[in-house]
């Protein structure tokens, strides 16, 4: 009989950790980034990585921080995880993750953690290698720079607040929220084109690893939207990321955002996998 067990993994696990993380590069990008940086230790990690043992050997993880993130995980190794997430109590301000085990982990949650904000049950995960030569990149979007913030900052707020619901701004002001931006900008991560000082698009290569990077917040000002600047906008930034970061470029967008979904198409991405994700 198989013998299991779910424990706090340590940073003298950290070679077995990575070996499940990068056997799913694309899917499992976010956490490989944060680990590969951070390690396992939890204070640096931002939160707990959980492992799932089967007789003895490392099969399954789960990211407990901001994010609930189960990574490489089947039924039994989700049950675990949802036993060890219901006693701990919710910490997180989302579950996301690859949707069969990401739904699981949710019905398994919901009794003592619901209810939602929002449930989006159908995330089309979409991936490229290469970009499409019938898209020309818009070549005034560039790197964002140090001194550029207060500028970028606006249209990043007003993305977040768009996408997710809920200003960014809200409970400590703003501070990790302006962290994050001033991070990505110092890593050379954050792309806009401005005209006459105001952002018009702009986008970030979030999560990177040597294998495989996530392009996230992609936006255009409202007054710009329906003129093309996602296609070609986007096509200058994955080409940005081909040639700096990873040989392959991945995101994920709502079911719903066709519009969003058809200009990926054009830029040169296809569908390949589904995500969830469970907003508290």
């Amino acid at each position: 009989m198989t013998q299991t067990t779910t424990r706090v993994l340590e940073p003298s696990d950290l070679g077995a950790a990575l070996a499940i993380l990068e056997s799913e590069p694309v899917a499992n990008a976010f956490v490989t980034s944060r680990v590969q940086v951070a390690g396992l230790d939890p204070w640096r990690l931002g939160g707990e990585m959980w492992g799932w043992y089967a007789d003895g050997r490392l099969r399954s993880l789960c990211y407990a921080g901001a994010n609930l993130v189960p990574i490489c995980a089947g039924p039994e190794a989700v049950r675990a995880f949802a036993d060890r997430a219901r006693r701990a109590g919710r910490r997180c301000s989302s579950i996301v993750g690859p949707a069969e085990p990401t739904a699981l982990l949710w019905r398994l949650l919901e009794p003592g953690w619901g209810p939602a904000r929002e449930v989006r049950a159908n995330q089309p995960l979409m991936v490229t290698e290469s970009p499409s030569a019938d898209i020309t990149p818009d070549p005034l979007v560039r790197r964002i720079r140090k001194d550029e913030m207060e500028v970028l900052m606006p249209a990043c707020v007003a993305m977040f607040t768009e996408e997710v619901g809920i200003s960014p701004l809200a409970g400590d002001g703003g501070l990790l929220y302006q962290a994050r931006v001033a991070e990505l900008i110092g890593a050379g991560r954050s792309f806009a084109r401005i005209d006459d000082g105001k952002v018009v698009f702009k986008a970030e290569i979030g999560a990177a690893t040597p294998q495989a990077c996530q392009i996230q917040g992609v936006w255009v000002a409202p007054e710009h939207r329906g003129k093309g600047l996602s296609e070609t906008g986007m096509a200058a930034v994955l080409r940005y990321a081909l040639a700096d970061v990873a040989p392959v470029v991945s995101l994920y967008v709502n079911d719903y955002n066709t519009p969003a979904r058809k200009a990926y198409h054009r830029v040169g991405f296809r569908e390949t996998g589904t995500f969830m994700s469970v907003l508290f």
